[in-house]
């Protein structure tokens, strides 16, 4: 069983950025977007940790955040924070194409 380091601090980074986009501006969406996300994706990380083949809520989340940071980056051309999320979206995105293409069957 391998813990999915990457998962977890992207998800510790969508949480934090969530509660800082609160602290710094009263953002109540910020906070809701950002645990809500955090929170799904730690999920993920864990549901990959315990099964190398139970990675779709983590790409699923992954997704769907970096659809929405990369049109909000797309539109604001912000680094911070829309830029820095749409990039480790994506890169986890990839990482975990690369993790299923490397292990069609699930087998650890």
């Amino acid at each position: 069983m391998t813990v999915d380091i990457f998962g977890y601090i992207y998800a510790s980074a969508v949480a934090a950025g969530g509660i800082a986009g609160y602290a710094k501006a009263g953002s109540i969406p910020s906070l809701a977007a950002g645990l809500v996300f955090g929170s799904t994706l730690a999920f993920g990380a864990y549901q990959l940790s315990q099964d190398s083949s139970n990675y779709a809520l983590q790409l699923g989340a992954s997704s769907v955040l970096g659809g929405l940071m990369g049109y909000r980056f797309y539109n604001s051309r912000k680094i911070m924070p829309a830029g820095v999320v749409a990039l480790l979206s994506v890169l986890n995105i990839g990482r975990l194409g690369l993790h299923a293409l490397g292990n069609p069957h699930g087998h650890n």
